[in-house]
């Protein structure tokens, strides 16, 4: 009798250690919120995630109407009915914003947005907001530039509470920066609130910018280096991609995970790396028909 109590024991917990490894990865995808805000984590939940990104507003429009109180109300029940806490939900911000302009104008036209940006997720109770640092456009020095984005950085955080910018690693299209660690060293050093600045690190936008992330002893490389010169204390995302373009090109173009260049390798090994556990990845492939099977795939590398 005891004996097969102490099994049944051990079965439980055993159980249960295999379960909290399974979810010490939080995985989802870049939903949609048409129809409201409220409707992205019931989207999210569709496609067996636990994790999501969104836009909490138009991402091509300057000005956009207020939350209003019933739909924050709605999105944060959602999120509590299907388990998403706020620690692993990814907003992303308007592509229109840049914080690094050199045009004082257009800068403080991309601030203000990206002021309401960051109101928005406090009013959603959100932790995080990504967002593309930001371009130089050929009229100032990439320096120059990377400043313009810290005080842009500072200046906001000033004016909020409780939201961390989480800078994204960009493929180094045009005049954009963020795509070398370097960058985003530089970025970070000059933030004044080193608690509320991260990284979110794109799969495809590094392989692009030049990271070799084609094997498991590439990744160890890159990752090492992002360790060396940033640092996965302020890792707070990822997004997975495969990607559309070679190794160095410079083009943003993502792909179906297995589908481009990248390949599969990097995602097994982010998926058996504890250094990715508990923050969102968020897949931001082309085909959301397959989004629930991409999670799927991911989930059976975690060992």
């Amino acid at each position: 009798m005891m004996q097969a109590f102490i099994l049944r024991i051990n079965m439980v917990l055993f159980a249960s250690i295999i379960e909290l490894e399974i979810w010490m990865k939080r995985i989802g995808a870049h939903v949609s919120a048409s129809g409201g805000v409220e409707n992205a984590p019931l989207n999210a939940a569709e496609i067996g995630a636990n994790a999501f990104a969104l836009f909490t507003k138009n991402q091509r429009q300057w000005v956009a109407k207020p939350l209003t109180a019933e739909s924050i109300d709605a999105f944060k029940q959602n999120c509590a009915d299907h388990g998403f806490s706020p620690e692993h939900i990814l907003p992303h911000d308007s592509y229109l914003i840049n914080l690094g302009h050199p045009d004082a104008e257009k800068l403080e036209k991309s601030r203000d947005a990206f002021l309401d940006e960051m109101q928005r997720c406090e009013q959603l109770d959100l932790k995080l907001l990504n967002f593309h640092p930001g371009s130089h456009l050929k009229l100032v020095s990439e320096s120059e530039c990377l400043s313009t984005i810290a005080e842009s950085i500072n200046w906001a955080l000033d004016k909020t509470t409780g939201v961390t910018a989480v800078i994204e690693n960009t493929a180094g299209q045009g005049s954009n920066l963020g795509f070398r660690f370097e960058h985003l060293a530089e970025i970070i050093d000059q933030v004044e609130d080193k608690a509320r600045v991260g990284i979110c690190i794109d799969t495809c936008h590094s392989f692009a910018a030049g990271y070799d992330l084609q094997t498991a002893e590439s990744c160890a490389t890159v990752f090492a280096e992002f360790e060396k010169v940033v640092g996965f204390n302020y890792l707070c995302g990822m997004h997975l991609n495969d990607s559309k373009k070679g190794l160095g090109s410079r083009v943003d173009r993502h792909h179906s995970l297995g589908q481009g260049v990248l390949g599969l390798e990097v995602f097994k090994y982010i998926m058996n790396d504890d250094r990715f556990d508990d923050i969102p990845m968020v897949l931001e492939t082309i085909d959301e028909t397959i989004w629930a099977n991409e999670i799927k795939l991911l989930r059976s590398y975690e060992s």
